[in-house]
């Protein structure tokens, strides 16, 4: 192709990608011959080919799907001064037909509004596939932040994907869910002996994931002391098994992810700030299901598919007074949300289109969840007022604290820290 993207000559099997797809002639840019596009990607790495002289060759998520496309690997085409006037393109089709699928059936979701498992042709969407793709083959720390059930795991595993280091472990740790000792065993191991308990020598999760990525889930819930140890093994590139007197070298990449804003804790002195540094060098942010509500549909197609097939139920559609309900409704819980509450109404109801009348369930839903917000709102206010009450008895003392309240030391810190307790 040249440099407008025109295409100067492709073989046969080029032509035969998809034949049910009428192309306009054999003379097409190849966003329209390949993927099918009126207007141009949002992103080519081909582009590399003519804005850098010095660039030879160019390509694509090694071993992965390639582009929308695609395109594997792209050459510069050198005319006899030198300069180059064309590239030549090496791509694997991806764009398949599959028979046993019906036309209006909402199964299939366009190349370009997909990257990996993450489905959107929103602008905002189409921006992050970009910057997932460009960010994919550094070895440089990833921190995705959004609000719970974005799909900062989904994107995290993308980024893998995409990455040289596809063959290698993809490690997931919910930070979250394990107390500072715990939470430093399964990243660092242990050695025998190194505590009760400890009956033999234990591998840890970094040690896993040694050469893969390691995905550090709700980075955000963790303590100051286990930060600080996270935060060496980021600067140094090696750990220390608990127990241990001799460190190892790791080379795995770390991606780590937040429901909360980052650098908001960082200036409430709830989160250091060297690690906030270390871990957002390069930083991806998921927005939110309301911030993207051109995707709904998109998206609940997808879900009404998947649901209809891994159910065994018959394909279901959905009606257009249905569709506007779910563009229109909040969804709190993002997109995990969105695919709950599809396949729930999948499963419960037996007509061939899902309609409005189904929604009843979900404002059933959501009143009930009103009431249990404001449970937990209440629950929540009278546990602060115990823990203030606990640290004057004590005179500050946390770990005094934590004994009068019979909760753990590690319990109390993240306690102070989701109610802003100085």
């Amino acid at each position: 192709m040249d440099h407008a993207f025109n295409i100067v000559y492709a073989n046969e099997a080029a032509w035969v990608v998809d034949q049910s797809k009428s192309i306009r002639g054999r003379h097409a840019k190849c966003y329209e011959a390949f993927a099918y596009r009126t207007d141009p990607c949002v992103t080519c790495p081909a582009i590399k080919v003519f804005e850098a002289p010095e660039v030879q060759c160019v390509s694509c998520s090694g071993g992965g799907d390639g582009t929308a496309c695609g395109m594997q690997q792209a050459f510069p085409l050198a005319d006899q001064n030198g300069a180059v006037a064309s590239m030549l393109v090496l791509f694997e089709s991806v764009l398949k037909t599959t028979p046993s699928i019906q036309p209006h059936d909402t199964s299939t979701v366009p190349i370009a509004a997909r990257l990996g498992d993450l489905i959107g042709h929103s602008s905002i969407m189409q921006e992050l596939f970009a910057m997932t793709r460009l960010v994919a083959d550094s070895s440089a720390t990833v921190l995705i932040q959004g609000e719970s059930g974005t799909g900062k795991e989904l994107l995290a595993r993308t980024i893998h994907t995409l990455s040289q280091r596809n063959q290698q472990p993809f490690v997931v740790v919910d930070c979250g869910a394990l107390p500072e000792t715990l939470l430093e065993s399964e990243l660092f191991g242990h050695v025998r002996g190194a505590f009760t308990g400890a009956v033999a020598n234990k591998r840890g999760l970094f040690e896993e994931a040694d050469g893969g990525t390691i995905f550090l889930d709700e980075i955000a819930d963790t303590t100051p002391t286990f930060q600080a140890k996270l935060l060496r093994v980021l600067q140094e590139g090696e750990i220390k098994p608990v127990g241990g007197t001799r460190s190892m070298k790791i080379h795995a990449r770390v991606i780590s992810a937040s429901n909360k804003d980052l650098a908001e804790l960082v200036k409430g002195k709830m989160f250091r700030q060297d690690l906030y540094y270390r871990l957002a060098v390069l930083p991806l942010y998921l927005p939110a299901l309301r911030e993207r509500r051109d995707d709904i549909p998109l998206l609940a197609q997808h879900f009404v598919a998947d649901s209809c097939a891994r159910h065994r139920q018959v394909m279901r559609s959905i009606d257009e007074a249905t569709m506007r309900a779910l563009c229109q409704a909040p969804w709190p819980g993002n997109i995990r949300e969105l695919q709950h509450y599809i396949e729930r109404a999948v499963v419960t109801t037996t007509g061939l289109s899902l309609i409005c009348h189904d929604l009843v369930m979900r404002d059933a839903i959501s009143e009930d969840e009103s009431l249990r917000s404001a449970s937990r709102g209440a629950v929540a206010q009278a546990e602060r007022t115990r823990i203030v009450d606990a640290l004057m008895k004590t005179a500050g003392n946390r770990l005094k604290a934590a004994k009068l309240l019979k909760i753990s030391r590690a319990s109390l810190y993240n306690k102070l820290r989701a109610y802003c307790i100085e």
